[in-house]
């Protein structure tokens, strides 16, 4: 029986604008390589050996890959001074791009302090693979907040102030923290506690925070954790996949605790789009359905602050393409995302450089924002600009496509929140009420396709213990179609328009194949668990007794493969069902002759 088969290299303020743009791709390569060279050049635990060994910083690892200090050389550029712990864990490449991404570039004019992020690709041919405990935690996040195994986070924190006692006459450097999470919100609150520390004491304040966050409890979600760092206790709650969409939980504050973060990720969203906020349900749209875009803004902050919002405008759909808070003329990627040649790919880039007003012309999605100020007058209503309007480096802000929106424009929640101005509501109410607005939005979209998706999942009384788990049904657009006239978005949203046209168009994004390639698997999983539930029930002693020996050895050896599968996958399997399991191989293993047992238990210890 056959049982289932920066820009520049002078200080931000030295120069016209159009000179940073002027000879990017002369010295690109060679001020690439000086500033990779110099990354090695300070191993900061060298001095540290006093006969214990390097510590293991698993601790650290769990929320950072490194902290780098970027400084700037008068003869390299950029360079990185210190990458810690040591030994260095990125190449040579990823130094480049950590160099370039870490200061802003010379027209931006930024005196005094400054944050933002900055995302890049990991170097191919080496994927790193964090703890496996890690993975564990990964599966209990929000599809958004998942690490992406080919990119790096950099939480950037520059100062650049006016010395005289330096021969370039500015003070000029970085701290960046290197990380796979992005959690937004919580580096940037750690970054302004160490930080500005950091630049008055230098190297051994910067080895006692970093021993503080090895420390750290590991970033479990769900729970309420308490996290030390240079004397501060910061008091953070990490969402979870199970929690309600759009609720906060809130951390309550304590006595003790110094910080109290209401989120780690989310950025201040109305303060983002409100130079644009009459166009907010386009831009939706332009994300959701993965358009190539531009933000060209006046700063790093400004740049990495509203491409992040763009991102999280979508939630709780993730945004699987590419995305770039803050990108210059030195990424890696700068030829590939600005040729001619081909069309835009798929991506959100942030730029501050004017030179991208003449590179990136040919992009058909274009937002040109001013200064992010606080949100106090409200703002004119700009019109879509032509793209062809967008040649000057004055160009006025503004979004500049021809693109036709598929929905009808809320004029409500435009009200709602030109009403919020005028009442001076502050802007983390105005926030919440623009991600509420979103949040039902892509809810009002996505809902027909997860009820239609679901209805792909075979019936529970089709799985049998002895045949493989049933395949998915095909996922068929037009069956998809026509269950959108009595179960469409029209449901749940007062929004009128061309529903299904956006629909046809999102089937063929990037976004609806991350997304639904990841439902796929989630239900593929919820098979293989039903299946072991199934299995379970079975009393399978019994049907060994009327089987052969091999076929019984093939029985347990399939099942031993089922029992791995469960916990590799993290498979939503009940621990008593795995227990049981166990129980059922034990009792099999027990009944077979002293030769197979041993053999059998050894495959067990393997």
């Amino acid at each position: 029986m056959a049982l289932w088969g920066p820009d520049s290299s002078g200080p931000c303020s030295r120069g016209p604008l159009e000179e940073a743009g002027a000879a990017a791709e002369e010295r690109e390569a060679p001020a690439a390589e000086s500033a990779a060279a110099a990354a090695v050049a300070v191993p900061l635990d060298e001095e540290e050996d006093d006969g214990r060994g390097l510590p293991r910083w698993d601790g650290f690892s769990a929320w950072l890959h490194c902290v780098c200090v970027v400084g700037f050389d008068l003869e390299l550029g950029q360079a990185v001074e210190v990458i810690y712990p040591q030994p260095s864990k990125l190449t040579d490449k990823e130094k480049t791009n950590i160099c370039y991404l870490s200061f802003p570039d010379s027209n931006s004019g930024c005196l005094g302090d400054t944050q933002f992020c900055f995302r890049f690709r990991q170097s191919s041919g080496r994927r790193m693979s964090l703890h496996c405990f890690l993975d564990q935690f990964d599966k209990d996040l929000p599809v958004y907040l998942k690490k992406d195994p080919a990119y790096f986070y950099g939480y950037v924190y520059f100062r650049q102030v006016r010395d005289k006692t330096l021969k370039r006459g500015y003070f000029q450097k970085s701290l960046v923290l290197i990380s796979k999470l992005p959690y937004i919100h919580f580096f940037h609150t750690v970054l302004k506690q160490i930080a500005p520390e950091y630049f008055e004491k230098s190297k051994p304040y910067l080895e006692a925070a970093c021993n503080d966050v090895d420390r750290w409890p590991a970033p479990v979600p769900g729970k309420t954790l308490y996290l030390p760092i240079m004397g501060v206790v910061m008091k953070v709650r990490i969402p979870t996949c199970h929690d309600k969409p759009g609720t906060t939980q809130i951390v309550q504050a304590d006595t003790h605790i110094s910080v109290v973060l209401s989120t780690v990720h989310e950025v201040d969203l109305f303060r983002c789009f409100f130079p644009v906020f009459f166009h907010s349900q386009m831009l939706w749209e332009l994300v959701l359905l993965g358009e190539p875009l531009v933000v060209m803004a006046p700063s790093p902050s400004e740049s990495s602050e509203t491409v992040l919002a763009l991102v999280n405008c979508i939630s709780p759909l993730k945004y699987f393409s590419d995305f770039r808070p803050y990108f210059t003329i030195h990424d890696s990627e700068f030829k590939e995302y600005t040729t001619r040649t081909q069309a835009p790919p798929s991506v959100i880039l942030g730029v501050t450089n004017p030179f991208f007003a003449k590179t990136l012309q040919h992009w058909p999605h274009i937002i040109r924002i001013g200064d992010l100020k606080p949100a106090g007058e409200i703002p004119k209503q700009v019109k879509v600009k032509k793209l062809k309007n967008l040649k000057t480096l004055d160009s006025k802000p503004g979004v500049y496509t021809s693109y036709k929106p598929y929905l009808n424009r809320d004029e409500e929640i435009i009200k709602q929140l030109q009403k919020g101005v005028q009442q001076k509501r502050p802007s983390e109410a105005q926030s919440v009420i623009l991600r509420r607005y979103f949040l039902e939005l892509t809810q009002s979209f996505i809902i027909p396709l997860e009820r239609y998706v679901a209805s792909l999942m075979p019936l529970q009384k089709s799985i049998s213990p002895w045949k493989s788990p049933p395949q998915l049904r095909q996922f068929l657009p037009e069956e998809f179609m026509k269950t959108l006239e009595k179960a469409g978005p029209q449901l749940t949203s007062r929004i009128k328009g061309d529903w299904i046209g956006l629909y046809r168009h999102f089937l063929k994004s990037p976004n609806f194949d991350g997304w639904f390639k990841a439902r796929r698997k989630e239900m593929t999983q919820k098979l293989e668990a039903l299946h072991l539930e199934a299995l379970c029930k079975e009393d399978l002693l019994l049907w060994t007794q009327k089987h052969t020996e091999v076929e019984t050895v093939d029985l347990v050896l399939k099942l031993k493969s089922k029992l791995l599968q469960a916990d590799r996958e993290h498979l939503p399997v009940k621990p008593e069902t795995m227990e049981k399991l166990r129980g059922h191989i034990d009792a099999i293993i027990l009944a077979l002759p002293e030769d197979l047992q041993s053999i059998l238990l050894k495959t067990s210890m393997t």
